[in-house]
């Protein structure tokens, strides 16, 4: 079934297959009919002439003779009515001459009867229509047993005045078998050639579906090498009609892309270039600037209270642009795929330990405190500690510049693939719109909001890498009022693949 699916030749054959059945179906079923009752009519027409003859040879005989007693009349009888009686392998007729009911007695006569006539043949029906109606034939259909098989046939009767023994009525039996035999032979004929033609109409359906639709297959194919990244895939180019047609379209949309992904690439590459030479080249100046400022603001007690208070101002600015001229650095190693992870064995209760104790008086001094939620035994998993401990870090200024003096929750989780740390704030929360651009590099959710802890616009979107750069998850969930969480899911061994998260998302906690 996945191969029936995957295959739009299987679908084109098959399903002209299974169409071709049903009519071929339907119009056998109509031609076996017709045939069957083209058949029976004919036959019948032709049973009917020939009765008609028969009684009338039998009438105008008994006419002829001279009856003067019943010896006469059985004589007569007996020597005219066996002539109609037929046997062979291409017709048998069976004859019986039966006294209607109401006659005089007759003491010594016997009704001419065919020797294997079995009387069942002559329904009770039929007597009673030859007698109700003497000028016409009437006749049935019946089923004569022969050799123990039931086979098709049409009794026949009519009426015949004998003179000094009143009515009497002939029925002639006839075997419809040989017509039966020659139908069944007709219908084999019709079912063989249906198989045939059902035969013929798949390798057809199949050779024109295959030249139809195999430069499709192709165009599917070179579409999927596209997407994967080569770029330098295209469609042969043949004839006028729409497949041609088709092919060139394709073509030039790839050679647009090739293009325009070419293009991209090389602004992309100019501008991580510029950014990481522009973080390069102010590094130093900024080395120069920070020991300046480091001079006066060791010496800010001497200054005008004015200059003082600038002086600080000075470097808790000269410290952010520190902080953002690492961040750029770092992002831009990431662009560059020059980053590597440090993997090694470490217990992630020790590194979200160390994380906590690294924030926990910033949050502190707000009145925030922090809830934490550990295994009761150590949690191992390879990774980089120094990332993965920024990254915590990171998730945590977030909380306690959002969580508006809120506890903030710390969980952590582990099942048998991964590792789970959970950070909660039950803060401001943000929209779906929000989220959707959460990872985004210098977007904030609130512009007009002023940042107390000089986060640099970065710090998420280092983070997103980070868990990316150990095959790990980091997933948020946020609802406006209710607060944020963002949990990090990481494999335990480099080599896992994570089935699903050990902590939920959103986390028990935020459950109404």
């Amino acid at each position: 079934m996945k191969w029936f699916r995957k295959s739009l030749t299987a679908k084109a054959v098959l399903t002209t297959l299974g169409l071709s059945f049903l009519a071929l179906i339907t119009l056998g079923g109509f031609l076996s009919f017709s045939l069957a009752n083209a058949f029976y009519q004919n036959r019948v027409e032709q049973i009917l002439s020939e009765t008609e003859r028969a009684i009338g040879s039998v009438q105008s005989t008994i006419a002829a003779a001279s009856l003067n007693d019943e010896t006469s009349l059985q004589t007569v009888l007996n020597s005219v009515v066996p002539t109609l009686q037929v046997s062979g392998s291409s017709a048998n007729r069976q004859v019986a001459l039966l006294r209607s009911p109401g006659q005089p007695q007759l003491e010594l006569f016997q009704s001419p009867i065919s020797p294997d006539l079995d009387l069942n043949s002559i329904p009770e029906e039929l007597r009673i229509k030859v007698r109700e109606n003497p000028a016409i034939l009437s006749y049935t259909p019946v089923g004569l047993v022969r050799d123990s098989i039931t086979v098709p046939g049409v009794t026949v009767g009519g009426a015949i005045s004998v003179p000094l023994a009143g009515e009497f009525e002939l029925y002639l039996v006839y075997d419809l078998s040989p017509e039966q035999e020659a139908l069944a032979l007709v219908q084999s004929a019709l079912a063989i050639g249906g198989i045939f033609l059902i035969f013929i109409i798949g390798l057809v359906s199949y050779l024109v579906t295959r030249r139809v639709i195999q430069p499709v297959e192709q165009a599917a194919k070179a579409a999927e090498l596209l997407a994967q990244g080569n770029l330098d895939e295209r469609l042969a180019e043949r004839g006028d009609d729409v497949v041609a047609q088709l092919a060139r379209s394709f073509n030039r949309m790839a050679t647009n892309l090739q293009q325009q992904i070419q293009k991209l690439d090389s602004l992309s590459r100019m501008q991580r270039r510029f950014v990481s030479d522009v973080s390069h080249e102010l590094r130093t100046p900024l080395t120069t600037i920070k020991l300046a400022g480091e001079v006066i603001f060791a010496n800010r007690k001497g200054l005008e209270p004015a200059l003082s208070r600038s002086a600080e101002l000075m470097q808790a600015q000269i410290d952010r642009f520190e902080r953002l001229l690492a961040d750029l650095l770092e992002i831009s190693r990431y662009d560059a795929g020059a980053v590597q992870a440090e993997l090694e064995v470490r217990d992630l209760n020790a590194v979200v330990g160390s994380a906590i104790a690294s924030i926990e008086p910033l949050a502190a001094s707000r009145n925030m405190p922090i809830q934490v939620l550990l295994p009761a035994r150590a949690v191992e998993a390879e990774l980089d500690a120094k990332r993965i401990e920024r990254l915590i870090v990171n998730l945590l200024s977030n909380a306690v510049e959002h969580g508006e003096g809120k506890p903030i929750q710390v969980e952590v989780g582990e099942n048998a693939t991964a590792v789970a740390v959970c950070v909660t704030d039950f803060g401001v929360g943000m929209t779906k719109q929000q989220l959707e651009r959460i990872f985004d590099r210098f977007w904030r959710a609130d512009p007009a909001r002023q940042r107390s802890l000089g986060g640099t616009g970065l710090g998420l979107a280092i983070s997103k890498e980070d868990a990316i750069l150990h095959r790990g998850w980091l997933q948020v969930w946020s609802k406006p009022k209710r607060g944020s969480s963002f949990r990090l899911t990481l494999p335990k061994r480099s080599d896992l693949v994570i089935a699903n998260s050990p902590l939920p998302l959103p986390p028990r906690s935020m459950e109404p």
